[in-house]
Order: C-alpha cells, then sequence, then structure tokens
C-alpha cells in the first residue's frame, strides 16, 4: 500500500496533517521526539558506563581468601 504513494501523495498528506494540526503542534511534537532521542542516548551511554565500571572494579578485584583455606 505504502509502494504507491509518490512524492504528489506525500506533499498531499504534510498539507492535511498541517492543516488539522497546525505549525505549533507539530513543532512541540519534533520538539518532545528531540528530546526522547536524546535521553535515549544518553540512558545507553549510562548503561554501557556502567558496565565498563563493573568490569573494571572486577579486574580490579583482589583475592582475600586466608591462605590456609586456598586449595
Amino acid at each position: 500500500m505504502l509502494n504507491n504513494i509518490g512524492p504528489a501523495g506525500l506533499l498531499l498528506i504534510a498539507v492535511v496533517v498541517l492543516v488539522l494540526f497546525g505549525r505549533g503542534k507539530i513543532a512541540n511534537l519534533m520538539g518532545e521526539v528531540g528530546k526522547g532521542i536524546t535521553s535515549f542516548k544518553r540512558g545507553i551511554k549510562e548503561g554501557s558506563d556502567e558496565i565498563e565500571n563493573a568490569s573494571r572494579a572486577a579486574e580490579q578485584a583482589r583475592d582475600v581468601t586466608p591462605e590456609k583455606d586456598k586449595a
């Protein structure tokens, strides 16, 4: 169904959406989408940083097992 929409069809859809919602609501919506993408990227970065810090901490962990209990 969407394969048959050409440039003229897309332009018509854009005009209808602009008339129905107005320029202000579309601008607000795009701003919210941008904030959502930024928040998502920040969450991904924080998650990868947390995993990296945990692996670094595991590498730095030292064995505190008493000598008599070691095999």
